[in-house]
């Protein structure tokens, strides 16, 4: 009797420990194992408007295979279906062989199941029922001893089932809210993003050209360009002109998911497929059906996930992780990279195949160093947000503001004007904008008796130097102030308004010697 007790307790401190069934069975199969001649333990549930049975966990004996699909759900016919429930009801166990059962409850042991069968009724307070099955293999049998263990099981694995149900409520009711917000975030997109890119007549005219050119079509999209360029405004622009702007547009950074995960980020996964695996659960393909999926930094996905994606986008078809029931998906394609995946193919760490496929119809967005003539309203556009964000009054960037910022090669792109804007907003201190202190522009002081050589400005009524030499001269007093960089926030290119490596062949072409001017760096 304190054995019997003993395993009472045990099971109701499983039973409180873990929300999910499957936990709690796997944590108690071990403890009945000892006590019943038990090799599988097993959870089937009534879906009476379906008219069949499911299983939903199984515990098999230690390497055994779980079922299959097709093993899984059996279908039963009404009267059957009803004569189980009024058994099941009745909360009494049943004992007998595989010929017994099936003859007694077809449907209820799921083929090719044999063996010994004690089942016993869960009574949850709502919904179906479902059938507690334990299963042992010849010779061993289940004896009348064994039906008061099972009976007294029923109300500590009932509450298990409660338990479980109220879990698989709480997923739906979360990805019905995960859905409702997508849907809010893709109508905001629609009015804050789509009808109002920054640039869309000037830096991105050739690319709003070409997403008017695709956004009827599903065809898959590649967009190309630098970190911080803007790929994902580009890709819900597409989305919200296109025939699928009501459905959910999802966006996957693929860099930053575990290699071991991708696969069941991507696709989903059936329950029990790996540890942790304690409910089912939809991939991003599936919660993006009917809309669009923007895989963010694709060149980042593992060869493996790169074959399933093909398939996807060959036939729209894929198979969760441990299902194999294939599913479709109505989803449209748009991926985006900084990486050259053309060359990427050639050395074997992208499918060749795959690029043909996904570079359908590739959009390359140009970096922001190449659209200055945007600078201007991205700058004021993130100077408004910053102070919305900061709680400090909005002040517009002034001319002198927009020469810096276009002076500036933005190896960051717009990510990093945002971030110049926001740190300007912080530095003015309420009082204005700090844009040539957010850009790191304050000129170092330089000793005297270390500075570098200063160049001598002719006198106005001196002869005139030839072109070149005005030239050189002039490139010599930016590099003398700049202290000899010619890169960066505080280097001569900026100060001259040219590009360092066009600054850099001028020098040579001009002789100039950058070196002279460098400061020591103790000094610097």
């Amino acid at each position: 009797m304190a054995d019997f007790d003993r395993l009472f307790l045990d099971v109701w401190r499983e039973v409180s420990r873990h929300e999910a069934l499957g936990e709690s069975l796997a944590r108690i199969m071990p403890l009945l194992a000892e006590r019943l001649p038990l090799d599988v333990l097993m959870v089937r549930a009534v879906d009476a408007p379906g008219g069949f049975l499911e299983t939903t966990v199984v515990e098999p004996p230690r390497g055994a295979r779980r079922p299959t699909s097709g093993e899984a759900r059996t279908t039963i016919a009404a009267d059957d279906l009803t004569r189980l429930l009024e058994w099941a009801r009745g909360g009494e166990p049943a004992v007998g062989d595989a010929r017994s059962f099936r003859k007694r409850f077809p449907g209820l042991v799921p083929d090719p199941a044999a063996g010994h069968f004690l089942a016993a009724p869960l009574n949850a307070s709502e919904g179906e029922p479902a059938i507690l099955i334990f299963r042992s293999d010849p010779p061993r049998v289940f004896e009348p001893q064994h039906e008061s263990l099972a009976r007294a099981l029923i109300d500590p694995l009932t509450v298990a089932l409660e338990n479980d149900n109220r879990l698989r409520e709480l997923v739906v009711l979360r990805e019905a809210v995960e859905a409702e917000n997508r849907l809010l975030r893709s109508r905001l997109g629609r009015n804050d993003i789509s009808d109002s890119i920054i640039g869309a007549e000037t830096g991105l005219k050739e690319v709003m050209n070409q997403i008017d050119l695709v956004k009827l079509s599903d065809a898959p999209v590649l967009i190309l360009g630098e970190t911080g360029s803007g790929k994902e405004v580009v890709a819900r622009a597409i989305h919200t002109r296109s025939r699928r702007a009501a459905g959910p547009f999802l966006r996957v950074n693929c860099g930053a998911i575990p290699s071991e995960l991708v696969d069941s980020e991507l696709f989903g996964h059936e329950r029990g497929s790996f540890t942790g695996a304690v409910v089912e659960r939809k991939g991003w393909f599936e919660r993006a059906d009917g809309g669009t999926l923007f895989l963010d930094e694709c060149g980042e996905l593992p060869p493996a996930v790169q074959v399933r994606l093909l398939r996807i986008l060959q036939d729209g078809q894929f198979e969760r992780v441990g299902g194999e029931r294939p599913r479709h998906v109505d989803v449209r394609i748009i991926a985006a990279t900084h990486r050259d995946l053309q060359a990427m193919t050639v050395d074997g760490r992208f499918r060749q195949d795959l690029w043909y496929r996904m570079a359908v119809f590739p959009v390359h967005l140009p970096p922001l160093r190449e659209r200055t003539s945007d600078i201007a309203a991205l700058a004021s556009h993130f100077a408004s947000r910053a102070a919305a964000r900061l709680g400090v009054p909005e002040f517009a960037p002034t001319t002198d503001d927009v020469e810096l910022l276009a002076q500036y090669s933005w190896p960051g792109n717009v990510r990093e004007l945002a971030a110049v804007m926001e740190r300007a907003a912080i530095l003015g201190n309420g009082a204005g904008l700090d844009v040539a202190r957010a850009l790191g522009l304050p000129a170092r002081g330089v000793a005297p008796s270390t500075a570098p050589p200063r160049v001598a400005e002719p006198a106005s009524d001196g002869p005139l130097p030839t072109l070149d030499q005005a030239a050189a001269r002039h490139i010599e007093l930016a590099l003398s102030r700049c202290g000899g960089r010619i890169e960066g926030p505080a280097g001569a290119a900026i100060r001259l308004g040219v590009n360092p490596h066009t600054l850099r062949s001028r020098m040579r072409k001009l002789g100039v010697d950058w070196s002279r001017f460098r400061v020591p760096p103790d000094l610097a």
